[in-house]
């Protein structure tokens, strides 16, 4: 227990639950921490019953709910924000919960001096509804990305960080400017009008210019000069690259894929991974080789990374887990060598 004297609050100590029990002679009163509020602890008296208290919405819900309010040129925008308020409310409430059932069960001290659950929360209309079809959130969340509205850029930021799967991009990536394979790709880009998602990009800022690539739809921000500056953008779930296929792959700062109809693309992911390569403690660079493998076999497959490590060929896996210098081509002869190679390295 943290405790302070009323008369000099700023004055912490710690003191054992148990031993305040005893010397005040009955039990005492415990708020979960999302009623941990003056309105609720001065509900509670020595004999007084539950408190029963709402949860009041934390800062992103109720941004979310504000956006929803907004006139949006697509309904899918107000249902994708509801549902991803609705979905930070219950997961507030399964929290609560938690806490509630941990302290009741195992709080106080190991000698059972008991601890009051002093406010519970209410319980009815809850857990409130989500959206089943996903993809109906789904082209909300695009329709918000693209927009270029101000009601946009608080909520894309909320999304970007607890709607990733629903958005048309993968992960966030950076790399600098000064790579011969991202100062091709730079000449492939198309200067554009800044949308949400590049504004959430760009953050504070101030030497930025707004791209797109026309290939992929992925946004792109270019940050600082060509001497030590970067592209931060959002990588691509799938190149849509009809009839070319994968020529050679490109190590530097990220994994580029050359097509052999001389385009160039960062390696598409998926929200919640990374493309790794090169040697590092226990981890191996599975995600990088199966994504390489699928694209082998059709350059415009939108990746999975599901269980990447048991479906990665061991042979890629091995080939780019070595230490190489940014800026490795490694063409396609030498990928397709290395995917029919086992572990041990024998055909």
């Amino acid at each position: 227990m943290i405790a302070a004297d009323t008369a000099q609050p700023f004055l912490e100590y710690e003191t054992q639950w148990g031993l305040v029990t005893r010397l005040v002679g009955q039990s005492l009163p415990w708020w979960p921490r999302a009623l941990r509020r003056s309105d609720v602890i001065s509900q509670w008296s020595p004999g007084a019953p539950v408190t029963l208290a709402e949860v009041l919405p934390d800062e992103k819900e109720t941004t979310l709910r504000q956006a929803a309010t907004v006139r949006w040129p697509d309904d899918a925008a107000k249902t994708a924000l509801v549902d991803l308020a609705n979905s930070l409310r219950n997961q507030d409430i399964d929290s609560l919960d938690s806490e509630i059932r941990i302290f009741a069960e195992h709080g106080g001290s190991p000698h059972g001096d008991p601890l009051l659950i002093a406010a519970r929360h209410r319980t009815d209309g809850y857990p409130l509804p989500r959206t089943h079809d996903r993809d109906l959130p789904a082209a909300g969340w695009r329709a918000i990305a693209s927009s270029q509205l101000f009601e946009a850029y608080e909520p894309m930021e909320i999304g970007m960080h607890y709607a990733a799967d629903l958005l048309p991009y993968g992960p966030r990536t950076e790399v600098r400017l000064r790579g011969p394979a991202a100062g091709r790709w730079g000449q492939q880009l198309t200067a554009c009008t800044p949308t949400a998602v590049h504004a959430v990009l760009a953050g504070d800022a101030h030497d930025v210019t707004f791209y797109t690539d026309r290939t992929t739809g992925i946004p792109i921000v270019r940050k600082g000069s060509s001497r030590d500056g970067t592209w931060l953008f959002l990588a691509p779930l799938q190149l849509e690259d009809q009839g070319a296929q994968l020529e050679s792959v490109i190590l530097e700062d990220t994994v580029w894929v050359q097509t052999t109809d001389g385009r160039i693309h960062p390696g598409p992911c998926t929200p919640d991974d990374h493309l790794w390569w090169g040697p590092g403690g226990g981890d191996r660079p599975t995600e990088a080789a199966w994504v390489i493998s699928q694209l082998m076999d059709d350059i415009s497959t939108r990746v999975s990374l599901a269980d990447h490590w048991h479906h990665a060929p061991a042979g890629l896996t091995k080939l780019l887990n070595q230490t190489r210098g940014s800026g490795t081509e490694l063409p396609r002869a030498v990928l397709e060598h290395a995917r029919t190679q086992q572990v041990d390295g024998t055909s």
